[in-house]
């Protein structure tokens, strides 16, 4: 299994994506340090655990995973969570109008604008509400490119993530989205969604108004 889809200045970033939903995982590693922050421990554990044993060629140190971030609530983000966090002890983080009805203790609250810092590298936490009232985007700034957007369900390619029908949660997360994410970050900014295939903000942008008038 080859899950290498960047290998930037300072870190790697692998992706895998498991479960009869397409759900993707997301691994970040520091090349110097070998710390790693895994998003989203969606499903099928032993698919992570052969994932974070492939990136020990990531790192010219000891691989270790300091973080297992939540992007937000739902329930097929979630299920390797338990199993993965007694696996390896690592910390977990989710945003804080999500984190009481996860599976396991969250350690950090996020609160939006929020900066992890990782031994290598920083994450930023971009609180995007209507999918969730707790949905996280991770957001990792190289040094020599692009910015990277670990979207979860907020933003996919072709529109924002699914509100219910409900007109006010279309409204907050589609502004939440505008202001945070597209006022905030340039066209090159690549987006890594909860499920399917990355995109960027410039390829998402002319869409947005056409977004708003559909109402989804």
């Amino acid at each position: 299994m080859d899950s290498l889809i960047h290998s930037l200045r300072d870190i790697t970033i692998r992706r895998i994506s498991v479960s009869e939903m397409n759900n993707n995982v997301y691994l970040l590693t520091a090349k110097a340090s070998g710390a790693q922050l895994l998003i989203d421990a969606a499903d099928d554990l032993p698919a992570i655990q052969a994932m974070l044993a492939e990136s020990a060629g990531d790192t010219t140190a000891t691989p270790k995973l300091a973080m297992i971030a939540t992007t937000h609530q739902h329930w097929d983000h979630v299920r390797a969570l338990p199993g993965l966090v007694e696996a390896t002890g690592a910390k977990t983080s989710a945003g804080v109008d999500d984190a009481e009805v996860l599976p396991v203790p969250v350690d950090v609250l996020l609160h939006h604008g929020d900066v992890g810092n990782f031994d290598g590298f920083d994450i930023t936490a971009l609180h995007l509400r209507g999918h969730t009232p707790g949905s996280i985007a991770y957001v990792y700034q190289d040094p020599e490119g692009p910015a990277h957007i670990f979207s979860g369900d907020s933003l996919f390619p072709g529109g924002v993530g699914n509100t219910q029908n409900d007109a006010a949660r279309f409204t907050s997360l589609l502004n939440d989205v505008k202001e945070r994410l597209f006022e905030a970050y340039p066209d090159d900014t690549v987006v890594h969604p909860g499920h399917g295939d990355p995109t960027t903000l410039g390829a998402e942008r002319p869409h947005l108004a056409e977004w708003r008038e559909r109402g989804w």
